[in-house]
């Protein structure tokens, strides 16, 4: 398992900012720990005693609400998971489980603090990070419930495609159930619309196995809603 920092290959844009100095600090300072396949990784409601940033693999960000539990986003490694818990009030606000098998680092947050404190490039990325995940969390909140299911499913489909996978031909990660949850809607809904979407040609459904044939059309239901 990776030791040095330094040379980890899945260094975020952060990261690559740091002195050697920095980059000792946190080599004695973390732990790298895999997960399977639906392992929870934070908890919520939990005290949060470590950054966490996802190394490899693919999770899902959900929380529990009035009613039920609710998936929030699918996070692609490498980034990191938390900070605004680890930071704020110290409880986690939401649970993170791995959607695949994952690697995670544990960094002691004593440390991360005092390397965001001496290191105004890292500090200053770290803070992008944060701003461009909460526009996108706002970009989220309006797709969802300004569009119809036809729109976000369009939606998930061509995130899997240009942002996760990088190919218009996937397995998908999730079952109808979650993806249903995503979206907020029901799971007939989700195989309704992955039926309608295979005969009009937009894609091809294959058991788990996705292939984008029109990503076009798909683009166009994405926008229309």
């Amino acid at each position: 398992m990776e030791r040095n920092c330094k040379t980890c290959p899945f260094n975020s844009k952060a990261a690559t900012t740091l002195c050697d100095a920095s980059f000792d600090q946190l080599s004695e300072n973390h732990l790298v720990l895999k997960f399977k396949k639906g392992d929870t990784v934070i908890k919520q409601g939990m005290y949060s005693t470590n950054v966490v940033f996802l190394r490899t693999g693919l999770a899902k960000i959900h929380l529990t609400g009035p009613y039920h539990e609710q998936i929030v986003k699918l996070i692609k490694a490498p980034t990191y998971l938390g900070l605004p818990t680890t930071f704020g009030d110290k409880i986690n606000q939401y649970s993170v489980t791995a959607v695949s098998d994952v690697e995670v680092c544990f960094i002691d947050v004593q440390v991360f603090q005092t390397i965001l404190n001496e290191n105004r490039e890292f500090s200053h990325e770290i803070i992008l990070e944060l701003c461009r995940n909460e526009l996108e969390s706002f970009r989220r909140c309006a797709n969802r419930t300004q569009k119809l299911i036809r729109g976000n499913m369009a939606d998930v489909l061509l995130e899997f495609s240009e942002k996760i996978f990088l190919s218009d031909s996937f397995t998908m990660p999730l079952s109808q159930s979650d993806l249903a949850n995503l979206v907020d809607t029901s799971r007939e809904s989700v195989s309704r619309v992955m039926t309608e979407f295979d005969k009009d040609g937009i894609i091809k459904v294959n058991g788990k196995q996705i292939q984008i044939l029109n990503k076009k059309s798909l683009k166009l239901i994405s926008q229309n809603g």
